[in-house]
């Protein structure tokens, strides 16, 4: 399509007010972690890679690219050498990639040949064929960096293929507990700070005690991030019932009318927003298709299979496959997570009626727990499962974090009673079966937050020979020392 070039350039001098020597305004005077993340990519001189940002919509993915180039410019990094571009804009859309970069060409020309340069694409899969222009940048142009961001993943084998060794992927998850609270401007606690949860096993009795006392007030904070989500703009709201409607609106209603028709052709919206529902009803529950298209009339099984894919694909959701090997894998059932905890909340007009209600909260609380191991160590390329036992489906671990030989069991018993031995019999069985010494529980009750020494699940709860130990934790706590 013919677009005038002074529209063009309109556009681009707008999106890009550094080039004008302007400040970049409406930012936060705090950054997320994955500023930092994309700050050691454009660093990193030794990769010729390219970058992609991903993640839900709404995440905060343009804000941390603002933030990485407000750093570039004060670094010295001449301000014309940076362009950055979001193809959801109706008029970049049209004009496509090619034209666009002409435009910022023609305003600046380069000084030399092949100038150093940082290419800031936003919301990408806008862009017709994307993954061979990418794929050619990093090729032939070693100079040009790009960073690109998506609200949904390559599906198809060729995106794929194309992506092998032409651009890394940073996921990006909605805010963090202690993010949540440096944007709601919350008093922080003065605690110690923890590099590993592990560490917990060090401690005396007088650092649980203290820790403690100064970190109770969090828990009325964490019930609010519950409900409010970790999406900046509606967890913003005073209004949790506007915070809830922007959840539905915003998030997940644009992701399943729009992006599902728009990138993967999806025409039945009807089936899409029912398996959706259905789980939001059983977040963090262990999904059973043959259970799921019998209550959800006229869908099929390759239809919810198809859907759970293009769910994980749009960032909506998170799957874990059962903890072992071969069949035992292949042949299990997924459990799924969705990709905030306030998603299910919202979308089932639940309200502060979650706080009332144990089961749901304490799925809530999983989720985020999930969600902020997923976080912390994805770096790691870990991988999460869940484990049941084969003879007592009742027995289960509710995460397990694999880092090579490392295995991490974690269950989560979010309810106002104490933790005792006899309901983590299933945590203990996994570390008796697996000859594993140390497990964590995440909590409710502050007086519960200790080291456990556990039995024998075989032989009852009060055999005197310990087989491990197990870190109790309070959940505020927990996630907040995962995310800080």
């Amino acid at each position: 399509m013919d677009i005038q070039k002074s529209e063009l350039f309109s556009v681009l001098m707008e999106f890009n007010p550094w080039w004008s020597g302007q400040p970049l305004a409406d930012l936060p005077d705090w950054e997320r972690f994955a500023v930092e993340q994309v700050w050691d990519w454009t660093q990193n001189t030794e990769t010729r890679r390219a970058l992609l940002l991903t993640g839900a919509r709404q995440v905060g993915k343009t804000t941390v690219f603002r933030q990485t180039i407000k750093r570039l410019i004060a670094s010295a990094i001449p301000a014309t050498q940076i362009l950055y571009a979001t193809f959801d804009h109706p008029l970049l859309k049209l004009a496509g990639l090619e034209k666009t970069l002409r435009a910022w060409e023609e305003l600046f020309p380069p000084a030399t040949a092949e100038p150093t340069s940082l290419l800031f694409l936003d919301e990408i899969q806008y862009v017709p064929d994307w993954q061979t222009w990418v794929k050619h940048q990093v090729d032939f142009h070693p100079r040009t960096r790009v960073a690109m961001t998506g609200s949904a993943d390559p599906l198809h084998q060729g995106s794929r293929e194309s992506g092998v060794g032409r651009w890394e992927t940073l996921p990006m998850p909605t805010l963090s507990f202690a993010e949540y609270l440096l944007l709601r401007k919350v008093e922080i606690p003065d605690l110690a700070p923890l590099r590993s949860l592990r560490q917990l096993f060090e401690w005396r009795e007088g650092d649980f005690a203290r820790t403690a006392a100064a970190a109770r007030p969090l828990t009325a904070h964490f019930h609010e991030y519950l409900l409010r989500g970790g999406f900046p703009e509606p967890a913003l709201s005073q209004d949790l019932a506007r915070c809830q409607r922007l959840l539905r609106e915003d998030i997940v209603d644009k992701v399943l009318k729009r992006d599902m028709t728009a990138f993967y052709g999806v025409r039945r919206v009807l089936e899409v927003e029912k398996i959706f529902l259905y789980l939001c009803y059983h977040d963090g529950g262990i999904l059973d298709i043959p259970t799921l298209t019998q209550q959800l009339e006229g869908v099929n099984r390759q239809t919810a299979l198809n859907f759970l894919d293009l769910f994980e694909s749009t960032h909506l959701i998170y799957r874990l496959k059962p903890h072992g090997y071969g069949k035992e894998v292949l042949r299990g059932r997924d459990k799924v997570y969705l990709a905030d905890a306030a998603l299910p909340g919202a979308v089932l007009l639940l309200g502060r009626k979650l706080l009332e209600q144990p089961e749901r909260l304490g799925a809530a609380v999983e989720t985020a727990f999930f969600k902020h191991v997923f976080t912390r160590y994805y770096s790691q390329s870990p991988q999460f499962s869940y484990w049941q036992d084969k003879k007592n489906r009742d027995l289960e671990v509710d995460l397990i974090a694999q880092m090579g030989e490392c295995i991490v069991p974690i269950e989560v018993k979010y309810h106002d009673a104490e933790v005792t031995l006899k309901r983590l019999r299933g945590l203990r069985l996994f570390l008796e079966e697996r000859g594993i010494a140390e497990g964590y529980v995440i909590i409710q009750r502050w007086d519960d937050f200790k080291v456990l020494e556990v039995g024998s699940a075989r032989r009852g709860e009060t055999s005197e020979a310990p087989i491990g130990r197990v870190a109790a934790i309070p959940a505020p706590l927990a996630c907040y020392w995962l995310s800080s």
